[in-house]
């Protein structure tokens, strides 16, 4: 029997790894004793006496009279079948406290929840708890938009891929999109960068309709007042507002500008070709964060430049395309396919 992947299979029943070796011996093997089943799931014979009880007590296994003691599993189909009907309806007494338990949590003064679609959460700290328990509850991506004004006294849930210490679980993807507009505040763009996993990918835009985080689609949370993200928040469980809330966000992101930290000075030692590489690479940087909106002082912060140097850049595009204005530099850069490709 291939017992390698029996752990998961077996959670639900309730009983430990070794109960479960234990058993899934005493069926291959009828009629074994202490010391048999010890030596068949390589464990000490008191550890085995202790798996081979916990058996008896679910009535998975009994004793066959005699010396020494022997065992034998009862028949799996009825056996197991029976300890799964008791474990429903612990389950089912469970969903019923919980339910007891969500209508107290409901009807306690001080606490504003409409419905099972939509939950109010006022109280600043309870907004980055709430935060917390979604994000880390979240197995498959995070979709996210950050704007001004932004709360100065701590990490707001809604600036920043984490709060409380909390930060998406390995594999789950993360999309921001920050506002070009307010990307410039100060410690802004560094807060952005630092919050960002290595799994996660950030654009630029200006103007972002609102704050917002949405986890797995399932759930989201939103500011109360766009003007204070300090005054609480809306937490939606809507399936329907929830699609228009992803469906936002995906045509925000296609319209957004990848914020790309590809581009470093290139070194003197490198090759001629690797320098004009990088030089290219750097300008297409440039060039899509300037067509976010971003100023000269943003750009240099983001991709590590001094200011001098972006500006240069910027004058020597105008030059060679004739254009006299940043929006014409954008325009004529865009039709002319310099921005390259944008998902690097």
């Amino acid at each position: 029997m291939d017992v390698s992947s029996s752990d998961a299979l077996w959670a639900g029943t309730g009983l430990g790894s070794l109960a479960r070796q234990a058993l899934e011996y005493l069926v291959s093997n009828p009629g074994a004793d202490t010391d048999a089943v010890a030596a068949g799931t390589g464990v000490s014979a008191a550890a085995a006496r202790t798996a081979l009880k916990s058996l008896e007590a679910e009535l998975l296994a009994v004793r066959i009279a005699g010396q020494p003691t022997r065992w034998s599993a009862g028949p799996p189909r009825s056996s197991l079948g029976a300890l799964l009907a008791r474990k429903r309806q612990e389950l089912a007494k469970a969903e019923l406290y919980a339910e007891q338990l969500d209508e107290v949590y409901r009807t306690t003064p001080g606490r504003h929840i409409a419905s099972d679609l939509f939950e109010v959460v006022e109280n600043d700290e309870q907004v980055g708890a709430r935060y917390s328990h979604l994000l880390r509850s979240s197995r498959h991506e995070v979709l996210h938009f950050a704007r001004p004004p932004y709360v100065t006294r701590r990490i707001a849930p809604t600036d920043t891929s984490t709060a409380a210490g909390a930060t998406v679980r390995p594999g789950v993807r993360l999309r921001s999109v920050y506002d070009s507009d307010g990307i410039a505040d100060d410690g802004c763009l560094e807060t952005a960068l630092r919050g960002a996993p290595t799994e996660g990918e950030l654009r630029l835009l200006p103007g972002l309709p609102m704050k917002l985080v949405i986890f797995d689609r399932i759930a989201a949370i939103m500011p109360l007042r766009k003007d204070d993200p300090a005054a609480g928040s809306l937490v939606v469980h809507s399936s329907t507002l929830l699609d228009v809330l992803t469906a936002l966000f995906e045509s925000v992101w296609e319209r957004a500008v990848p914020l790309s930290l590809g581009s470093r000075p290139a070194s003197h030692a490198a090759s001629p070709g690797k320098q004009e590489a990088a030089l290219h690479s750097r300008t297409r940087n440039i060039l899509r964060l300037m067509a976010a909106g971003m100023k000269d002082d943003a750009i240099a912060r983001a991709l590590q430049l001094s200011r001098r140097t972006v500006q240069t850049h910027i004058s020597d595009l105008g030059r060679q395309l004739g254009a006299r204005t940043r929006f014409q530099i954008a325009l004529l850069a865009q039709q002319r396919g310099l921005f390259g490709d944008t998902e690097e």
